[in-house]
C-alpha cells in the first residue's frame, strides 16, 4: 500500500483555499500511484477554529468541503480532519473527526477521544469525546486511526481515564495512523518524536504521523511529520516549517520498503522540559518559528508592510531583522525617535542596522514634542520631581508617532517587548507596548541575545555594539535596565521557574535564590497581569507563553 502524507499550511475558516489545497495534494498522490493519503487534524477548517465552531454556517461549509473532497477520493482513499455533527442529543453538538473517504463515499468517521483542555487548548469546550473505537479496514489492512492527543495518553496520564489505542488494540490493527495539529515550542519536536516512539514500542505497530504546519495568529505549527517502523526507526520525515508531501510503501509483511533514515537509538524516548533556563536551546528553530509567525500573520490577514520602532537596542534590532527576513526588506520600515536622553550611538546603531538590512527608515526626534507636553502639564505637575510619569510620556509619544505612521501608510506595527519585560511590567501601556503582533513576547532577554547572535552567525547584520552595550530604555540620563530590574542573568532564570516551571516561591527559594529577590520578582509578575491582558497576540515559542495559554486573574492576592 502506497501511503502519502500531506503536510500543509491551512487558513482557519478559508474553506475554499483549504479544500483546493487538499484536492491538489490528492491529485498529486493519485498521479504517483498513491492508494491512501493522510492529512492533518481539522485540515478542512484549520486548527484551532475556536468559537467559529459555534456558527452553524461554519460547520455547513466544512461538510460541503468534505463533499467536494469525497469526489476526488475515487481510486485513492483519503483521511482528512474536519468537524462532524453528533447525532445524539446528549453531549456536545460536534466531534473532532477524521473522515475516511474512498470510492467517492464516506466509508468511516473516526472521532477524537482525548480532548485537551490545558494551556492553549480548549477542545472540550466544543467537542464531545468518542465513545466507541473501531479500526478502519482498507485493502486487507486494519488501520488504527487516532487524532493528535489520542496518542499522548499511554495509560498513565491522570488527565484521562481512557487510552484510545488500548481500545483499538482489541481489533488487532496492522498500522497506527495519527492526524495531528501539534504546535511548536522549542522542546516539543523531540517530545513529539518520543511519543510516537513510545506508542510504537508499547503496541508493537508502525505509525504514520501527519502534523500540520504554518502559523495561526500566536500558535505556530512546525510540521515534522514522520513514519516510524515497528522497530522504532524513522523511515520518512518531512521537513520542519514548510509544506511537503511524501510517500511510503507498506507491504504485506507489515513493513515499510523505505530505508531507515534515523535509527531508534537516535530518537528521544521522553518529553522533558529542562530544569532551568537554557537561552541557546532550540534557537535555530525559534528563529524559524518567529519568521514563519510573522510571514503567516501578514499573509493570512492580507497585510503587506510592517513598521518597527527602532531604538538602537537589542529587541528592536532583532524584530527588524526577523521582519525583513519574513516580509522582505522592501516591506519593512523603521522609525527612529530619539529624545534628548538618547545616546548618539543609539541613533547611529539603528541607522547602521537599517543599512545592513537595506530597509527604509525615518528619524523623527521627539524632544520638542516632549517639552510641549511638559509645558502643557506644568500647571498640574508644577515643580514635582521628574518621575516615571515623564518616562512613560516619552514612550507614549513614540507610540503615537509610530501608530500615526501605521495609519497613514497602512503598515502593521510589530511590537518589540520581550518576555522579561512583559513579566515584570517593564513597559508602557499605549507606548512601547503598542503593536499588532508581539514578536519577542515569548523570549526572555537572555534568549533575545542568543537570537541576535544566531542572526549574525554568517555575517554581521545586527551591529555588534547593539549586542554588547548595556540595555537601556533611555528615558532619563544614564538609565540602564538594571536600575529597575535585577540583572537578566538573575531575573530570567527565576521567571522561567515561575512561568514555565510553575514553581511556587518556596520551591524557587529552595533552589538557592534570595528570599527578598524572589518575593519582589513574583510580585512584579502578578501585579502586572493587567498590562499583559491588554497586550497584542504573542508568537508562542515556549511551553508556557503569555496569552491564551496562561490564564491568571488580574485581581488576586496570591504571592502579592
Amino acid at each position: 500500500m502506497k501511503i502519502f502524507l500531506a503536510q500543509q499550511n491551512y487558513h482557519i475558516g478559508n474553506f475554499e483555499s483549504n479544500t483546493e489545497k487538499i484536492i491538489a495534494a490528492i491529485r498529486e498522490a493519485k498521479a504517483q500511484g498513491g492508494e491512501l493519503i493522510v492529512f492533518s487534524e481539522l485540515a478542512v477548517c484549520g486548527y484551532p477554529p475556536r468559537d467559529f465552531l459555534e456558527f452553524n454556517d461554519f460547520i455547513e461549509q466544512g461538510l460541503a468541503s468534505i463533499e467536494r473532497i469525497k469526489q476526488e477520493a475515487d481510486t485513492i482513499a483519503v483521511l482528512v480532519g474536519a468537524p462532524a455533527r453528533n447525532p445524539k442529543v446528549e453531549g456536545k453538538d460536534l466531534f473532532n473527526s477524521a473522515y475516511f473517504l474512498y470510492e467517492k463515499e464516506v466509508k468511516a468517521i473516526v472521532h477524537k477521544t482525548l480532548l485537551p483542555t490545558y494551556d492553549i487548548f480548549d477542545e472540550y469546550r466544543y467537542f464531545e469525546p468518542a465513545y466507541e473505537w473501531n479500526i478502519v479496514s482498507f485493502k486487507g489492512k486494519k488501520l488504527a486511526v487516532t487524532i493528535c492527543e489520542d496518542i499522548w495518553n499511554m495509560g498513565d496520564n491522570p488527565l484521562y481515564r481512557i487510552c484510545p489505542m488500548d481500545q483499538l488494540m482489541q481489533h488487532q490493527p496492522d498500522l497506527m495512523v495519527n492526524l495531528s495539529a501539534s504546535p511548536f515550542d522549542y522542546m516539543h519536536a523531540d517530545g513529539r518524536l518520543s511519543i510516537v516512539k513510545q506508542n510504537v514500542a508499547k503496541y508493537k505497530l508502525p505509525m504514520v504521523y501527519c502534523n500540520a504546519v504554518g502559523s495561526q495568529t500566536e500558535i505556530v505549527f512546525d510540521g515534522g511529520s514522520v513514519v516510524m517502523d515497528v522497530d522504532q526507526n524513522i523511515v520518512a520525515e518531512l521537513p520542519y516549517f514548510s509544506e511537503a508531501i511524501a510517500s511510503v510503501t507498506f507491504n504485506d509483511s507489515h513493513r515499510f520498503e523505505e530505508p531507515v533514515l534515523r535509527k531508534a537509538d537516535n530518537i528521544p524516548s521522553a518529553d522533558l522540559l529542562p530544569h532551568d533556563l537554557q537561552p541557546s536551546l532550540g534557537i535555530d528553530r525559534i528563529h524559524q518559528a518567529l519568521v514563519e509567525g510573522i510571514r503567516d500573520y501578514f499573509g493570512k490577514m492580507g497585510f503587506k508592510k510592517a513598521i518597527v520602532a527602532s531604538s538602537g537596542g537589542i529587541d528592536s534590532a532583532v524584530v527588524l531583522a526577523l521582519a525583513c527576513e519574513a516580509l522582505g526588506s522592501g516591506n519593512v520600515h523603521a522609525l527612529l525617535m530619539p529624545s534628548q536622553f538618547s545616546t548618539g550611538h543609539s541613533v547611529s546603531d539603528a541607522e547602521q542596522l537599517s543599512k545592513n538590512l537595506d530597509n527604509s527608515y525615518d528619524i523623527l526626534p521627539i524632544k520638542d514634542i516632549f517639552e510641549a507636553y511638559e509645558k502643557t502639564l506644568h500647571p498640574v505637575f508644577k515643580d514635582l520631581p521628574f518621575s516615571v510619569a515623564e518616562e512613560n510620556l516619552q514612550s507614549r509619544i513614540r507610540g503615537a508617532l509610530v501608530m500615526a505612521m501605521s495609519n497613514k501608510f497602512g503598515s502593521i506595527l510589530l511590537n518589540t517587548s520581550n518576555k522579561s519585560e512583559l513579566a515584570t511590567g517593564y513597559g508602557t501601556l499605549y507606548g512601547d507596548m503598542a503593536g499588532g503582533l508581539g514578536v519577542l513576547g515569548d523570549l526572555y532577554k537572555l534568549q533575545v541575545y542568543e537570537l541576535a547572535r544566531f542572526i549574525n552567525k554568517d555575517k554581521e547584520i545586527i551591529p555588534v555594539n547593539i549586542i554588547q552595550k548595556a540595555p537601556s530604555a533611555e528615558l532619563r540620563p544614564g538609565q540602564k535596565d538594571s536600575d529597575s530590574l535585577p540583572e537578566y542573568t538573575v531575573l530570567d532564570p527565576i521567571l522561567f521557574q515561575y512561568i514555565e516551571g510553575r514553581q511556587g516561591p518556596k520551591e524557587i527559594i529552595a533552589m538557592g535564590n534570595d528570599v527578598a529577590l524572589v518575593t519582589r520578582i513574583l510580585k512584579l509578575v502578578n501585579t502586572n497581569e493587567y498590562k499583559r491582558n491588554q497586550f497584542c497576540p504573542i508568537i508562542r515559542v515556549s511551553p508556557k507563553a503569555f496569552g491564551v495559554g496562561r490564564r491568571v486573574p488580574i485581581v488576586a492576592k496570591y504571592l502579592a
